[in-house]
This record gives C-alpha cells, structure tokens and sequence, in this order.
C-alpha cells in the first residue's frame, strides 16, 4: 500500500541586494584640497622692473552635491556607467609674500584663488568582486567656477610715468596704493579621473568613497601693471 506524503515546496531565492543596472540619484559630501604656482607677468616698461618672484600656496574647503547616473551590468561581474555630479565648494587659499628690490625698496604681493563650484561629467568602468561590492575607475570632463585676485604694493616707493603708460607704484597720505590689484572669475575647464569603491546596502540604496583628480588648465587676472597667471595646478 502506497502512501502519499506532503512534499513542501523549497523556499523562494531571495532577491539580490542590488541587480546595478538603472537609474540612480545621489548626494555626497566630502573634502577638496589643491596646490597652486602664481606667476606675475609684467605688461607695462616700468612694471618689468619689480615683478615678485613666483608664489606656491595650497586651498582647501569643504564640498558637497547631488549626482545622477546610469549603470549597466556587463556580465555577472562588470559595469559599465554614466556619471554627473555638480557641486558647491568651500575650497580657497592664499599666499602673501614680502621681497625686496634693489636690497633696499620693499614690496609685498598678494593672490588667493576661491572655487565656488564644480561639476563633472563622467563614465564609468567597474568590477563586482561579490553582487553587493563595486570598485571601480571613472573619469571625463570636469568644470566650475573660481575667482582670483591679485596685487602688489610697497609702502615706500612712489613712481609716476608722465606720457607713459601710467604706471604707478608707492605710497599715498591716506596709505599704500597698489602697484598691481586685479581681480578675475571665470569657468575654467579640465579633465577629471580617479576612482572609488560602492557598496549596495540593500535593494535601493548605496554607500561609495570615491577619489577624483581634477585639472582646471590656466587662469590669468589682468590689472595695472602686471599680469598675474595661475598656470595648471
């Protein structure tokens, strides 16, 4: 005599953490920080004279933005995506430098450069280790706004060129007039790339750590005097 018996049926595969592949918006936080050579290129007779030797200095702020993207998944193993990002920065520095010339006569220079933001448009190229751990590198076309200024000043030196170009440098009785000061604020252009590491917490969400070079090219700030050139970082 046969017996039937209950057969339970096994239990459903659980859905994978993160299938990758679709749409996806973001926000990130994080830190930037750079280094800068200043150059003072003189355009004036008289000016040619007392150009300050270069300058170095460093910025740095804190930044932070939204992102969008598209991934595809490539195999069981590897994605390939489409990135922006845009972001507001808190990033500047500056540098003030004292030199002499002749030995005799002091000058004192000045520049500082202040990134109000950037964005980067970029793709992506990644390796899926485990189905919840993306490492991957990324890079393409990288762009923001940053202001300069520059000047340069002696409180002890008065140069007037009469017919000239009008050039001049030195002191007053309300204080020092500048010899150089000029100011200027455009969106530079540049490339990016770097890299990082995501990790799928669960179906919809993601946490990533990413690194990203950026190089903005050259800026110059024209003013009386000189030509004051930020050339790439």
């Amino acid at each position: 005599m046969a017996v039937k018996m209950p057969v339970k049926a096994p239990p459903p595969l659980p859905a994978p953490i993160n299938s990758w592949t679709g749409w996806y918006v973001g926000a990130n936080v994080g830190g930037g920080w750079g280094h800068r050579d200043v150059s003072f290129t003189p355009n004036d007779p008289i000016a040619a004279q007392i150009v300050p030797p270069p300058q170095s200095f460093t910025t740095s702020g804190v930044v932070g933005g939204l992102q969008l993207g598209y991934n595809w998944r490539l195999q069981p193993n590897w994605l390939l995506g489409f990135e922006t990002d845009f972001d507001w920065s808190g990033m500047s520095g500056s540098s003030t430098a004292a030199y002499d010339f002749l030995g005799i006569i002091p000058f004192t220079s000045t520049v500082d450069e202040d990134v109000k933001w950037f964005g980067t448009v970029r793709g992506r190229l990644g390796w899926l280790p485990w189905n919840n751990l993306l490492i991957y590198g990324t890079g393409g076309f990288a762009y923001g706004r940053v202001n300069h200024t520059g000047s340069l000043s002696s409180p002890g030196l008065a140069i007037n060129v009469i017919g000239g170009p009008g050039f001049s440098c030195g002191s007053t009785l309300n204080g020092t007039t500048p010899c150089f000061a000029g100011s200027s604020g455009n969106t530079a252009t540049g490339w990016t790339a770097g890299g990082g590491v995501e990790y799928a917490l669960w179906q919809q969400w993601s946490l990533k750590l990413e690194y990203l070079l950026c190089e903005p090219g050259e800026q110059r700030t024209n003013g009386n005097g000189a030509e004051c050139t930020v050339p790439r970082a």
